[in-house]
């Protein structure tokens, strides 16, 4: 998040709080709700986002806190992973000078599977995980107009 969606907002009249993800589990009990973006919407209403987000609605889900996430239609995807693994990470260019016995894992997106989701807030309109393959199917399979 950056410092000029907060101040757009904070102009809302919104109590907004930036919390670091190490942090989420100290301070959870106290907000109302969580949201998050995505960068993808996948087929089971699940999203894949930046590390951390996984482990976000986890704690949310524990302590009864709705995890809301706000997403543009266009990043609805077609994939349909079943666990974290099932996710392409991008390759690690960074050169490491680190002992080769120690294997290195740089994991940049995790999946949140849908029933860690309440809402999704879109420009189709507020849906639930289970209406996103509803949506997709009128995205990629509209009939064809006869004429």
């Amino acid at each position: 998040i950056n410092a000029e969606y907060m101040g757009s907002a904070a102009g809302a009249d919104l109590d907004i709080c930036l919390v670091r993800d190490s942090s989420v589990a100290a301070v959870l009990h106290e907000v109302d709700f969580v949201l998050v973006g995505a960068s993808e919407v996948v087929e089971s209403g699940g999203i894949v986002y930046s590390v951390g987000t996984y482990q976000i609605a986890l704690i949310a889900k524990c302590l009864g806190k709705p995890l809301h996430v706000a997403v543009e239609s266009f990043r609805f995807g077609r994939q349909y992973p079943l666990a974290q693994t099932d996710l392409d990470q991008p390759k690690d260019m960074q050169q490491d000078d680190d002992s080769d016995t120690l294997e290195k894992v740089h994991v940049q997106f995790d999946y949140t599977p849908p029933q860690y989701i309440t809402f999704l807030f879109t420009d189709l309109g507020i849906l639930t995980p289970s209406a996103v393959s509803d949506e997709l199917i009128k995205l990629y399979h509209e009939p064809l107009l006869t004429l």
